[in-house]
């Protein structure tokens, strides 16, 4: 019997760049990637920190804190890294960075002239960018902004008309949307996808799934047109399953279902003594 047919099926992303694109880079590796730019002279690449894992002697390194960086002061509060680090060539001759991936994964070179200067991304997905490429945050610090969207998943947004290069978990599909056609993913998996798509997010408020377990995966609804990057194993989730089985006992932190449950244990026995009680004197 023939495989079923889909008009826009998931598909392995294959980068593509317009004639005029003159990054020159390689990605090495299976598992665990390890990416090389050329850095043209007075060129500049911004990076992640502490993914660097070498470079040219020609190169300049510095951590600087870029204005663009909108909520830095809240990612410090918070214990985040409120820098970036910046690779500078001043000399003529061109150098190279290699810059490793966090996390096992894929990385993604994303030419954003081609998703029209602008994407949304989750804030564990931006690995480096080349030249002209801005990453702000897309929450409003403002406490009267309540409303639950894109913003508390995809932190970043990308703009520009450079390169750009993204890392997700395990395997990365692409899925192009057709215009108002719908897909539901789980929030975790998405690790990038264009402004022009519609998000919807769905979160499971039911009792019995914080306190008894089940599947407590924020779903999120996206509609068309646009295209969005998928991956198979984010990190947080890799990280759970790892602690979830290491030797010593989690803490309350990796498991907060364990400390709603020790709760409500001692909220019971409580309502029982109490009633008891109040049989016993009746």
């Amino acid at each position: 019997m023939a495989a079923p047919f889909f008009s826009t099926p998931f598909q392995p992303y294959v980068y593509q760049s317009q004639e005029g694109s003159v990054t020159a880079f390689q990605i090495s590796g299976g598992d665990v990637q390890v990416l090389q730019v050329m850095v043209k002279s007075h060129e500049k690449l911004t990076a992640r920190p502490g993914t660097m894992c070498y470079m040219s002697g020609n190169i300049q390194m510095d951590n600087n804190y870029l204005p663009e960086n909108d909520g830095g002061v809240w990612q410090w509060m918070f214990g985040k890294s409120i820098t970036s680090t910046v690779f500078f060539n001043p000399g003529p001759d061109d150098g190279y960075v290699g810059i490793s991936a966090p996390f096992p994964g894929r990385i993604l070179p994303i030419d954003l002239a081609n998703f029209g200067g602008e994407l949304l991304s989750q804030a564990d997905a931006f690995l480096c960018s080349v030249n002209d490429v801005s990453v702000t945050s897309t929450l409003d610090q403002r406490p009267r902004n309540i409303e639950i969207g894109a913003e508390m998943i995809l932190k970043h947004k990308l703009r520009g008309q450079g390169m750009v290069f993204l890392v997700g978990g395990g395997s990365v599909m692409q899925k192009i949307l057709a215009p108002r056609e719908v897909i539901t993913v789980d929030a975790g998996c998405i690790v990038a996808m264009t402004t022009t798509i519609n998000f919807q997010l769905k979160n499971p408020t039911q009792l019995r799934r914080a306190v008894f377990g089940g599947d407590n995966q924020l779903r999120a609804s996206l509609t068309g047109p646009g295209v969005v990057f998928i991956q198979s194993l984010p990190f947080n989730r890799l990280s759970q399953r790892i602690a979830s089985r290491s030797v010593a006992a989690p803490s309350l932190r990796d498991n907060p279902k364990f400390f709603i449950q020790i709760v409500m244990f001692f909220f019971l026995a409580y309502v029982m003594i109490v009633s008891s009680i109040i049989l016993t004197d009746v």
